[in-house]
């Protein structure tokens, strides 16, 4: 394998669809998932969740993804304007507003002067992102589930389960006690990898989604996935029996990501399961900015995206790197697109809760798997 990676995934027979889900890893009662398709029975399209997850019109739900896309260009230019000092984007999508952050007061005016509003941080992402660091270089002590840097705050959020020694952590860091707080959550965060596919492949003794449809620096068609569906010479086949590949780059824990190059019988396209939505980039969306989420189990559900940068100590070990959201998802929708827009985000890793009572799930981006083995994701 080539370098660290990040994950992706949802699966296709005969052709390399975006936004299942996947099946290997046990579920917490130890077993894989029945292979049966279960989103079906509630099939919406991406709109659909938006408006029902969101609590948005029609209409509403059309402006607000207008919205992020405007908002997307102005980051651009905003960032640019702040130079150094930029210490990362908030949207906000009730007033449809966007700010973005800065460490130097000097400038605030070329921020503005770009169309976005500016607010003036201590840390910023940077600083943020050095706490993370650090709190990992220490080593987290039993019943810390992870940490994650809130730039809405401008802390990093240490997730601890009732009587973690989180002060311990923060001592041995070394790291300004003001520059983090402490949130106690209910239980420990886990991947959702006990799945089964809309459009499935099956490896080994499980079944898994497709992520997103790429295609090699040679030209060459396959799918990036989750890196705890296989590893590297695992061989894949499609849900009808007709497709085949195998595992060429996998990495989990640390990151989790696969690269499944296709053998035969696959062809990559650039659209979401179970909705007409076309991915024709990988550009991140902001903090605050809704996201929709598709997989097997499940079906697409929408959110926001609360922070980037997180931490996660699963049972099988660590994963950084994560984004964060509070769109739910269930065991077997592992490994589903993440979607902003047209724009793809990543991959669901794993998470806690559930559609039912709502819940918190992360995703690995796009972004670094496409780079780290030189991919392409399939946009036409």
């Amino acid at each position: 394998m080539r370098s660290s990676v990040i994950p992706i995934a949802v699966v296709g027979a005969g052709a390399l669809a975006l936004g299942a889900a996947l099946a290997v890893v046990p579920n917490a009662g130890g077993e894989p998932v029945p292979a049966e398709t279960v989103a079906d029975e509630q099939a919406m399209t991406m709109q659909d969740a938006l408006e029902q997850d969101l609590g948005l019109t029609p209409f509403g739900a059309e402006e607000l993804l207008r919205a992020q896309e405007e908002a997307l260009a102005v980051e651009a230019e905003a960032a640019e304007a702040a130079g150094e000092a930029y210490g990362g984007s908030l949207f906000d999508a009730e007033t449809r507003e966007l700010t973005v952050l800065v460490t130097d007061p000097a400038y605030v005016e070329p921020v503005e002067a770009a169309g976005a509003g500016a607010e003036v941080v201590d840390h910023g992402t940077d600083g943020l992102a050095r706490v993370s660091r650090e709190l990992g270089e220490a080593g987290p002590p039993d019943g810390v589930v992870g940490w994650y840097p809130d730039i809405a705050s401008d802390t990093v959020v240490i997730e601890a389960l009732e009587g973690a020694d989180t002060g311990s952590l923060v001592e041995a860091a070394g790291v300004d006690a003001s520059a983090v707080r402490v949130e106690e959550v209910d239980e420990r965060p886990e991947t959702y990898a006990d799945i089964v596919g809309g459009q499935a492949y099956f490896m080994g003794g499980g079944r898994c989604s497709v992520g997103f449809a790429v295609t090699d620096g040679a030209g060459a068609p396959g799918f990036v996935t989750a890196g705890h569906c296989g590893t590297a010479g695992t061989p894949a086949e499609s849900g009808d029996g007709t497709g085949s590949g195998v595992f060429e780059e996998s990495v989990f824990p640390g990151s989790d990501g696969a690269f499944v190059r296709a053998t035969s019988n696959w062809n990559p396209t650039n659209l979401v399961e179970g909705a007409d939505q076309a991915v024709t980039g990988a550009e991140q969306a902001p903090v605050g900015a809704a996201v929709c989420r598709s997989g097997s189990t499940t079906g697409w559900h929408c959110g926001t995206i609360e922070a980037r940068g997180q931490t996660v100590t699963y049972p099988q070990g660590t994963v950084e790197g994560l984004t964060r959201t509070d769109v739910c998802a269930e065991p077997g929708d592992s490994g589903g697109s993440f979607v902003s827009g047209s724009q793809a985000q990543g991959v669901t890793s794993g998470g806690s809760g559930d559609c039912t009572s709502g819940g918190t799930t992360f995703y690995q981006e796009a972004g670094p798997l496409l780079s780290a083995w030189d991919l392409s994701l399939v946009t036409g």
